[in-house]
């Protein structure tokens, strides 16, 4: 019998859950300071009470930092077993949570597949699965409607929700006024938008949102407060739109953690490279220090194909700065719905972004497994490289397919017999080099 609400609830009343005491068991860090993170709402452990196969992990930018990855159906890409090995890719090579943004079909079935047999975080976007649930047009919705779907997707054991909650009727207004370039590219921002222009009504997720949260407690869903307005552009990056509509979910978080409701708040977008520190900075301290969690950010708008690198660049900078969990990007982005290899190029992409910002920000024990590595590569034990590596599989492939013609114990094809660390090894060992 729980005799708590939330994982902030408990920490509040000192209680040890076993995801608490889990987190910290991952993080190496005391249980007594994680759950004051926790009960300050600097961690997120993102657990619906309903996810019971669950393997919980903490999200806040004093811990490592989490990777997302987006997957789900569109009308056009309608095969949910696809979507499954997608799943099961980014579960084995490490991400730490599954957004399901499917639109279309009947999708509460995959839903519930996930959170009967997915060990990491699930989040949804009730928006947008409200239109595929009802099979209405987004006007004919009422306000019930929207937060009925909020129910049954935290029934269904989710861990969090993506919510555009910042978004208001003043931001039409705003929107009209100041003439982005890009508009509106959040997807579940511009249903919002598009909701209230049609209605005249105001944001259904701002204006019920204390009921919205009775949700949230009941379940222990974690609300990842969605950034309606982040910008699609360089030319967008820190504008009003964005930073206003920041204000509003750093009010926003403080009235969830009054209810002892987890919040994550979802940040920008395209942000040019000098930018991306200032942007964590001015998040950490309009959100009292809540996750950031971060799309990108992308820091050139000419890279399609290569998307996954533009976010890697910014993602590494933004984890640096203060990002606590970094939303994937493919090469498939702004072009297609990812593959099932565009979904790995994009996961190792923001694995890479991430671990390079725990090792800059000083995380216990992030940089072992590169010392580790630079031990294999000092005595070329290829398979010690292997077993490091974040993708083992492609890094022997490269080298199976092009191994040197001879001595292939100790050189690769690159620099044979000229290779620096084989001269150095023999030449500190008082051997004789050969090299013609």
């Amino acid at each position: 019998m729980r005799n708590y609400t939330t994982q902030m609830d408990a920490a509040r009343k000192g209680i040890i859950t076993p995801e608490i005491s889990l987190v910290a068991e991952k993080e190496h860090m005391d249980v007594s300071k994680l759950m004051t993170l926790v009960a300050e709402g600097k961690v997120a452990i993102c657990a619906n009470k309903n996810h019971t196969c669950l393997s919980a992990e903490g999200v806040g930018s004093m811990l490592r930092t989490k990777i997302n990855v987006n997957l789900g159906v569109s009308r056009d890409c309608k095969d949910y077993d696809i979507e499954m090995k997608k799943v099961m890719s980014a579960v084995e090579l490490g991400a730490e949570a599954i957004m399901d943004l499917s639109s279309h079909g009947n999708t509460q079935p995959f839903r519930r597949k996930l959170t009967s047999e997915c060990p990491v975080m699930i989040g949804t976007v009730p928006v947008y699965d409200s239109v595929i649930h009802y099979q209405r047009d987004l006007a004919t919705l009422t306000a019930k409607d929207f937060i009925d779907v909020i129910r049954m997707h935290a029934e269904d054991g989710v861990d969090f929700v993506t919510l555009h909650c910042g978004i208001t009727r003043k931001t039409i207004e705003q929107i009209k006024k100041h003439k982005r370039k890009m508009n509106i590219v959040s997807r579940g921002g511009s249903l919002v938008f598009a909701w209230m222009s049609m209605t005249g009504e105001e944001n259904p997720f701002y204006e019920y949102y204390d009921e919205i949260l009775d949700i949230c407690e009941e379940y222990d869903v974690t609300i990842s407060l969605g950034d309606a307005c982040r910008p699609g552009c360089l030319a967008d990056a820190t504008d009003v739109c964005q930073i206003e509509e920041l204000v509003r979910l750093g009010e926003l978080t403080k009235r969830a953690w009054d209810h002892n409701v987890q919040v994550m708040v979802e940040g920008p977008g395209h942000v040019p490279l000098d930018q991306v520190a200032a942007n964590m900075k001015v998040q950490q301290s309009i959100c009292m220090g809540a996750p950031f969690y971060v799309l990108g950010p992308l820091v050139t708008d000419i890279a399609p194909g290569y998307d996954h690198i533009t976010a890697a660049i910014g993602g590494a900078v933004a984890a640096m700065n203060g990002a606590a969990f970094l939303c994937y990007v493919t090469p498939a982005e702004h072009l297609a719905l990812p593959n099932v290899e565009d979904t790995k190029q994009g996961i190792i992409a923001s694995k890479i972004a991430a671990h390079a910002a725990d090792i800059a920000k000083g995380i216990p024990g992030a940089r072992d497994i590169d010392d580790k590595m630079a031990d294999a590569r000092r005595v070329l034990d290829w398979d010690a490289q292997y077993a490091c590596a974040l993708d083992p599989e492609t890094a022997k492939s490269i080298r199976a397919s092009r191994m040197p013609e001879d001595d292939h114990s100790d050189t690769c094809s690159m620099c044979g017999k000229f290779c620096a660390v084989r001269s150095m090894n023999k030449a500190l060992a008082g051997e004789y080099i050969d090299i013609l």
